[in-house]
């Protein structure tokens, strides 16, 4: 039986703690939190697709904190997001290539007889179904974007 991705935070935590790696320890105190709150919300334990997903808003979260404070010449908060967006990666399924996502995106644009911009929603929610946590939202808007334009 493998144990699910929020067991696994939970591992790695005490593990992190042992070792006294404190960004660890923080980045996964904060997803561990963001887990409770979200399975007390649904009032039900979280599938990993959930978890993903919470991991997913995390680094996109970190990721636009860090341009934010690198614009205010923040440089050590920004190693400190960009850091902490690592640590988040690492529950990130295998990501999708380019190639890849390029076909899904052909084959969704296929399937639903997408002919331009204002069937981008649709197109978007068919692969994003499709590809599970493996890619970006943005990298995914990018690629619908260049192929239906």
């Amino acid at each position: 039986m493998s144990i699910s991705l929020a067991e696994k935070i939970q591992s790695d935590l005490k593990t992190a703690m042992k070792s006294r790696d404190t960004d660890t320890v923080r980045t996964l105190r904060m997803l561990q939190a963001a887990v409770k709150n979200r399975a007390i919300e649904t009032q039900g334990e979280l599938a990993d697709a959930d978890v993903i997903r919470l991991v997913q808003t995390g680094i996109k979260q970190r990721k636009e904190a860090a341009s934010q404070f690198r614009t205010a010449g923040r440089d050590e908060l920004v190693a400190q997001e960009e850091a902490e967006a690592r640590v988040l990666e690492a529950y990130l399924p295998e990501q999708l290539s380019e190639e890849e996502l390029k076909r899904l995106v052909k084959t969704a644009i296929s399937d639903l007889s997408a002919s331009g911009m204002k069937d981008m929603g649709a197109v978007m929610k068919k692969v994003m179904a499709s590809c599970g946590g493996q890619a970006e939202g943005a990298v995914i808007s990018a690629l619908v974007r260049e192929q239906l334009a």
